[in-house]
Order: structure tokens, then C-alpha cells, then sequence
């Protein structure tokens, strides 16, 4: 994907087509082997780090004159802080890999047209008394990378690296993580998995997709689309394949004949129906050492109005006993239970996928987690929010 970036984009093309040493690394573009002075007046080289502004694979001209750079601290030619650039100093884990110890400010009338402007212009500023001190010092070294960025993604994603969390989201990278049933709230929860850079997404769903499905479901299913009756995990891998490139569907309902697909698997969002075929599936989870998290959710129409609760338990090989003490039911609901008739209440399946999201972004240390919860309650009514289970 980035050497294919370099050659859609002018700006790009003509970084490497004059010799400097660019790559896209994650949502940054990364100028290595710049020559600078430091301190003690001696030539070493770094490493500009820019944040990437892109529409699909086209750049954008930049939407911040910020630089960061790993190395030193840049000097003239006698050894004095180029202070003009002076923005921050410290220790910046920007993700993929990259680190910085400064970022720079330097903004021209006007800003910076493209990306070969700013890289270029941040380059002399730290070239030029490098020049002075070394004759044949230069950014320019006529090299590319060995091997570009694989990634997961159909596109740049910048999200992240612009607003400095790509640490963060780094976190997430090594999972491979099934969502078991693609209904109203697993739709939602695959929506928001396959916006961060997991290895890979399985899902599993037997049912088709119907009309009732299209008012609960993420996006907005055409009646093209509906006439076709699609299964639901390829009409949801036809949404989410055009961000991610690893999702892998099986239109099967799990049970005791197909459990082996879940190896490999390293976590696991239930949203199934209750039943036998839930507690096998749990069984297996837990036997292979898997954290997953179990959603559910129980309507009640009285009154002439819904009430509810939502339901998000959360189990890890730390903790599971409450798992097993009532908090995952595999029988259906009482007669009042009217959820399973595919009532349209997509603002709570959204909610609910949403809740256990969050929760799993807890375990992996991206949101900060001190209460440790592994079970958690929404009633509607009230705008209650309840924790339990801490650990």
C-alpha cells in the first residue's frame, strides 16, 4: 500500500524521485537519515516525523506545520540550539515503532502547499549546518525501504497517528478476535473492531439478512440488496472488507460439531441467542484460555412504552466465577421478553456494542480501567449505569 501511495501522489513521487529516504509509516510520513548538527558540533543524522493528511490514497495538503524529529536536539554550525524551531521536547511514543524526542514549528506564509514542501523545507533548516561543518553531508541518499508497511487497511488510516494515540492503538494490533452472531448488536460491534488494526475479525452468523435486520443494523442496506437475502456475514463483509482487509466469515451457527473454528482465536465478543449452543461456545472460550465479553439485553413493552436493561459481562483467566454464578443466562426470556421478536431498537444494540467495545479496549490498556469491572448493566430508564464484579 505505501509504495503504491508513492506513486499516486506527486508530492510523495518526487520526495523519493530527488533521493530522500521516505516512507508512510502508519498515518505518518517518515523522512529518515537527515543530516544535522549537535551540541558538541558533531554530524549525526534523524528522523523526521510528519502526520499524514489523506483522502483515501491522495494526499491533502498538510493541516499542521508541526514536525517531530528523533535525535538530538539541532544546532548551527558552532554548536547553538536552532531555537527558531523550538516547539517540545520529551519522549513521544507515536506507535508503529516510532519514537521522537522533539517536535519543531515552522510555518511559512501561507503554510506548506504538500508534503514535498514541508519535508523538504524541515530538511535544509537541519541540513544546512550540517553542509557547513561536512561538505557532502545531504539528505538526499538515493535509497528506499527494503520492504514497505503491511497493514490491514484498504487505506492509510490517520486517525490515530494525528491526534498522537497510535501507541495506543498498536495495542491492538496482535488480536485475532471472533464476534459470535452478527445480529443488531454484533453489527455494531464489528463496526467499530474493524476500525482499529486487529490481524483479523471472524465472524460468525447462519441467518440471512431480512428487512427486520436493515432497522437494527449498522449502515444502510438497499432493497437491491434485501431481495438477494444475503446471509448476514457476507452482507456485513461487503461493508467492512472496503476498510479491512482481514475479515473472515463463516455462515455457520456454532456448536459441538464446529467449535475448532474459534483456534487461534484471541478474544471473543458473544452476542448469540441463548441456548445450549451458547454454553458450548463458552466452554470452549474458557478451555482455550480466551477473555471474551457476553452482551444481551431484555425489553419490556408496558405501559405503552420500552424499558430495559442492557447487559455487558466481561470474563478473562483471571476471573470467571461470576460467569458461572448467574451472570450469563443460556435460557431464553419470559413471556415479556419481546427482544427476540427483532424489535428495531438499534440506538441500544449501538449502545450495547459500543459498551463492550470499550470494555475490551479496557483489557488491552488503550482506555484507562481502575475500577477493573467484568460485569456492567444500562437500564433505559434513569440513564442508570451500574458496575459489578470488580476484580
Amino acid at each position: 500500500m505505501s509504495r503504491a501511495l508513492f506513486s499516486r501522489n506527486e508530492d510523495l513521487k518526487r520526495l523519493r524521485d530527488e533521493g530522500y529516504f521516505v516512507q508512510v509509516v502508519g498515518g505518518f510520513l517518515v523522512m529518515r537519515e537527515v543530516p544535522y548538527v549537535n551540541a558538541e558540533k558533531q554530524v549525526k543524522t534523524g528522523t523526521l516525523i510528519s502526520s499524514l493528511t489523506m483522502a483515501g490514497d491522495q494526499t491533502r495538503r498538510p493541516d499542521t506545520h508541526v514536525m517531530h524529529f528523533d535525535g538530538d536536539f539541532p544546532c548551527d554550525s558552532n554548536g547553538s540550539p536552532i531555537q527558531q524551531i523550538s516547539h517540545q521536547s520529551g519522549n513521544f511514543d507515536l506507535g508503529h515503532g516510532l519514537r521522537a524526542k522533539h517536535s519543531f514549528s515552522s510555518k511559512p506564509n501561507g503554510g506548506y502547499t504538500d508534503y514535498f514542501h514541508k519535508m523538504t523545507t524541515y530538511a535544509a533548516i537541519l541540513s544546512g549546518p550540517a553542509v557547513v561543518l561536512k561538505s557532502d553531508s545531504t539528505p538526499r541518499i538515493f535509497r528506499t525501504p527494503e520492504a514497505e508497511e503491511d497493514s490491514v487497511f484498504n487505506y492509510t488510516e490517520t486517525a490515530s497517528d494525528r491526534v498522537g494515540i497510535g501507541a495506543l492503538t498498536e495495542r491492538l494490533r496482535s488480536e485475532t478476535v471472533a464476534i459470535i452472531g452478527g445480529g443488531g448488536t454484533g453489527g455494531y460491534i464489528l463496526d467499530l473492531v474493524a476500525k482499529t488494526p486487529v490481524r483479523e475479525i471472524r465472524v460468525f452468523d447462519d441467518d440471512e439478512f431480512l428487512q427486520h435486520n436493515a432497522f437494527r443494523s449498522p449502515g444502510a442496506a438497499s432493497i437491491e440488496e434485501l431481495r438477494e437475502a444475503p446471509k448476514k456475514v457476507d452482507y456485513l463483509k461487503s461493508i467492512y472488507s472496503r476498510m479491512h482487509r482481514r475479515i473472515v466469515t463463516h455462515a455457520v451457527a456454532l456448536d459441538a460439531t464446529n467449535l475448532h473454528l474459534l483456534d487461534g482465536v484471541t478474544f471473543a465478543f458473544v452476542s448469540m441467542d441463548a441456548g445450549e449452543e451458547k454454553r458450548q461456545v463458552i466452554e470452549k472460550l474458557e478451555e482455550t484460555g480466551v477473555s471474551f465479553i457476553d452482551v444481551g439485553m431484555g425489553l419490556e413493552l408496558e405501559n405503552g412504552s420500552l424499558g430495559g436493561i442492557l447487559r455487558v459481562t466481561t470474563s478473562t483467566p483471571e476471573k470467571r466465577d461470576h460467569v458461572h454464578e448467574g451472570r450469563i443466562s443460556y435460557v431464553g426470556g419470559g413471556e415479556k421478553d419481546i427482544y427476540s421478536s427483532n424489535i428495531q431498537v438499534a440506538d441500544l444494540n449501538a449502545l450495547n456494542g459500543a459498551l463492550a467495545v470499550i470494555k475490551w479496549k479496557k483489557l488491552r490498556g488503550f482506555y484507562r480501567d481502575l475500577e477493573g469491572e467484568h460485569h456492567c448493566t444500562y437500564t433505559t430508564d434513569g440513564n442508570m449505569l451500574l458496575n459489578g464484579d470488580t476484580k
